[in-house]
Parts: structure tokens; sequence; C-alpha cells
């Protein structure tokens, strides 16, 4: 929900396909509940939210994915481009597992479950 459903027609047009969760459930759903509906379907959670990540880190859980956009402009216009070339890249991981991170000048992937450092 805190991405714009600009993003919807951005990845369809790269070959992902892809859902805002603004058609799937509640506009109020808690975190939870997404993380739990995405793993239900095996999506993958693609977010600005850190509460994500965090989930995936207290819960030590393997799926689902989840891929953090960190930065300041989250619009498809600045970032798209590096966002679809990530999810192309990493897919194989996104598949199995993990948490990637994108930032405007890097990309970091994080194998699930979550390890502490």
């Amino acid at each position: 929900m805190n991405l714009s459903p600009r993003w919807i027609g951005v990845l369809a047009d790269a070959g992902i396909e892809v859902a805002h969760w603004s058609t799937l459930g509640a506009n109020d759903a808690a975190d939870s509940e997404i993380m739990a509906y995405a793993n239900s379907h095996d999506y993958v959670v693609l977010t600005h939210d850190l509460d994500f990540g965090a989930i995936l880190a207290a819960t030590q859980g393997e799926k689902p994915s989840v891929v953090q956009i960190r930065a300041e402009d989250v619009s498809p216009d600045m970032i798209a481009k590096q966002v679809i070339a990530a999810l192309r890249q990493m897919a194989t991981e996104l598949e199995d597992g993990a948490l990637l991170t994108i930032e405007p000048n890097r990309t970091r992937l994080r194998v699930l479950p979550l390890q502490p450092p």
C-alpha cells in the first residue's frame, strides 16, 4: 500500500507478473496479514516499508521474499530501471527466499532465513 499503483503498469510492461495489495485485501490490513497472503500465494512483497524486513528478521521466516526500495523518491520514474534489473538478476534467489534491498547507489541481497550478524 505504500507504493503507487503506477508500479503495476511499469512492472507488467517489463513482463513481471504483479498485483497491488489494494486489489487483493483490505487497505488497513496488518503487515503480518500481507506477509501471510504473499507466503500462501508464493508472491514477493515489493515495498518501501522497512517493517517487512523486520518481520522476516524477527520470525526468521523463509518466505515470502521481500524487496524493499530505500530511496527518497520511490516513483517508478526515478528507480524503476534499477528495480526491474534487480528483480531479473535476482529472480532465482527471490524464488528461493530472500530479502533484496534496492538503494539508488547499490543493491543488497540476503538469503532467508535471516541470521543475526
